[in-house]
């Protein structure tokens, strides 16, 4: 099985159309596991585009879907069960209430809400441990906080330690535009909602590390 990677997306919707056809593409009849690293919203025009897209693959594709949970998500959510947005539009929520219509997060459609409550803050597949922003190295994978999973940038981005799984992370945009390739993990957010490429690292059952990379501009 191929297992497609892909990072950060912002309400990037040509961009994630675009990389996921030419993943399609790319495995042909192969079976196939799409992992969505998180932030699917905020900051760029399309989020409730990007959302309906990623349920709707969900439905189509039961069990091949995997959609984590990023820290944008974790905002939003936390601005819908308390009222205050005051954080979520700092981190760039007028362009998700553009998208959907909408002035304040209680308008938020409630099966998008729940959806977005659903989401796992990690994936294992065995080799690979994926995630939205990384771990805390001093902590075992099967204890790891929420905030790690969600926020975490050092001393995770500086470690050099063995996890016993590959790290695939997002969360912090790679200054270069390319993936960034470590030993111990790969971070897959090329910055697409700031003009980068939004990227997919390609993964199969015969190695631990990324075969290639697809992207989309």
């Amino acid at each position: 099985m191929l297992t497609y990677a892909i990072g950060d997306v912002h309400g990037c919707l040509g961009k994630l159309a675009r990389l996921i056809d030419g993943c399609l593409q790319h495995g042909g009849n192969e079976p196939a596991r799409f992992v969505f690293i998180g932030d699917y919203v905020d900051r760029g025009p399309h989020s409730r585009e990007v959302v309906e897209l990623l349920m709707q693959a969900q439905r189509e594709r039961p069990g091949e879907v995997v959609c984590l949970r990023g820290n944008h998500e974790a905002i939003m959510l936390e601005a819908v069960h308390t009222g205050d947005d005051r954080l979520w539009l700092v981190n760039g929520a007028g362009y998700t209430y553009a998208s959907y219509g909408i002035e304040q997060a209680a308008d938020m459609p409630a099966a998008h809400v729940a959806w977005v409550a659903a989401l796992p803050l990690s994936f294992d597949d065995g080799r690979r441990y994926f995630v939205h922003a990384g771990i805390d190295p001093d902590v075992p994978l099967d204890a790891q906080t929420e905030r790690a999973r969600l926020w975490i940038r050092e001393p995770f981005l500086s470690s050099k330690r063995d996890y016993g799984r590959l790290i695939v992370h997002g969360h912090t945009p790679s200054a270069t535009g390319l993936p960034d390739v470590r030993p111990n993990r790969v971070n897959i957010d090329t910055g697409a909602v700031y003009g980068g490429p939004l990227t997919a690292a390609v993964f199969s059952d015969e190695a631990t590390a990324p075969i290639e990379f697809l992207s989309s501009e």
